[in-house]
């Protein structure tokens, strides 16, 4: 998995990745990047419990043949070779406690062999499942390269700085083996001012990133040729049509800063943005006329209309999708409160990038802090500032569409 930092740099697991999700993506990956030692911990384990309960139970109390459980728990983890290895410590385990139990006289040696015939067979069968996983590890890992190879050719990241607009971004896909997630976000200076979009694909997976690439492909042509943002709205809409699956939607907020002090918002179904004041204060951005999402115009008469907000060199404006929003807590099960506890948390970003960036990492700390490090949906947070005229750092860069990457 991937996060961005605001600077365009990737994001250290230690930067905000939940333990639990750090685990499972261990797991995804067959546990590879643990060392031998810890992959057969379990198996080691199994046979030194099965060791001292034989011990502890004393002379009278055969337990050695539980050894059996050894070659199942180590298919788990270990590579064949390692599987025969380590079964073969526990079948030396299985014949010293034969001999601590006396279970070595011709009376008694048919329990050895049965034991020992047991044992022999699972670990053959044990061996040929952890072939089998391997097979499947690799298949996946393939088909994950890919996947990650079409998100990388089809889109590029922007820069922190976009005209006048310092931007930063946390990203997380809910499925922790996904290279790909349904938010997406662009930024483009444009001879019409510098637009923003965020939006939100129905669905995952490559169908996702398939819409995901129509509308940035549109949104990149259309807000260098339109100077309306309805105008841009309805070419994303016109190439959906054509290239989208019927039924297919994307959910949207547009953004166009042309002027100082104000910004230009339209609205298609998606999370209202939520201003942030550098005293702490903030407040979601109301709209008269909200629309229906990208792909769904046909179904109703008219037009989007844009809505105008004041917006200062003091302010943030922060961004998101449903899975920050719909977030649920850990107690209680509430939705994640963003509107009441943004403010305090991002007020300082107006500063410098380092400011923003820090901002953006309290707020998705806070984010999991409250569902228990766990998310439910792809959740991005996308937090924005137009700094004064001499503020530093204020670099005329032309930033690309970018589809956040898990």
């Amino acid at each position: 998995m991937h996060l961005r930092r605001g600077d365009g740099g990737p994001v250290d697991e230690a930067d905000g990745v939940p333990p639990s999700r750090q685990r499972n993506a261990l797991l995804a990956a067959d546990l590879q990047d643990l060392s031998l030692l810890r992959r057969a911990g379990p198996a080691l384990s199994a046979i030194a419990l099965v060791g001292v309960a034989d011990y502890l139970s004393g002379h009278d109390r055969y337990l050695a043949p539980l050894m059996v459980v050894v070659p199942s728990v180590a298919a788990l983890t270990l590579r064949p070779r390692e599987l025969l290895a380590v079964c073969f410590l526990g079948l030396m385990a299985l014949l010293g406690l034969s001999h601590f139990d006396q279970v070595i006289d011709f009376g008694d040696s048919r329990f050895l062999y049965g034991a020992m015939v047991s044992y022999v067979a699972v670990t053959a069968f044990s061996a040929w499942v952890a072939e089998l996983r391997m097979r499947r590890v690799a298949a996946f890992a393939a088909v994950s390269s890919v996947a990650e190879a079409a998100q990388r050719a089809l889109l590029r990241q922007p820069e922190p700085v976009v005209g006048p607009l310092r931007l930063a971004v946390r990203y997380v896909s809910a499925a922790d083996a996904a290279r790909i997630g349904g938010d997406l976000y662009s930024v483009l200076d444009t001879p019409y001012g510098t637009r923003v979009l965020v939006g939100d694909v129905r669905g995952k997976g490559l169908g996702a990133v398939q819409t995901a690439a129509v509308v940035l492909g549109a949104f990149r042509d259309a807000a260098y040729d339109e100077e309306q943002l309805p105008a841009v709205a309805g070419r994303i809409e016109a190439s959906m049509h054509r290239h989208v699956p019927e039924g297919e939607f994307t959910t949207a907020v547009f953004a166009a800063f042309r002027e100082p002090g104000s910004v230009d918002l339209l609205h298609l179904g998606h999370v209202p943005p939520l201003r942030v004041h550098a005293d702490g204060s903030s407040e979601v951005v109301e709209f008269a006329e909200p629309w229906v999402p990208l792909g769904l115009g046909h179904l109703v008469a008219g037009r989007p209309r844009t809505t105008t907000v004041p917006f200062g060199p003091r302010d943030v404006l922060v961004l998101c999708t449903d899975g920050v929003i719909e977030a649920r807590g850990v107690r209680g099960g509430g939705f994640y409160p963003l509107a009441e506890r943004a403010g305090p948390l991002v007020r300082e970003g107006w500063r410098s990038l380092a400011d923003l960036d820090a901002a953006v990492a309290r707020l998705y700390a806070d984010l999991l802090a409250h569902t228990g490090g766990e998310l439910g949906d792809d959740a991005l947070l996308l937090l924005v500032t137009r700094p004064g005229p001499d503020a530093p750092g204020r670099t005329g860069r032309t930033g690309e569409p970018y589809l956040a990457s898990p």
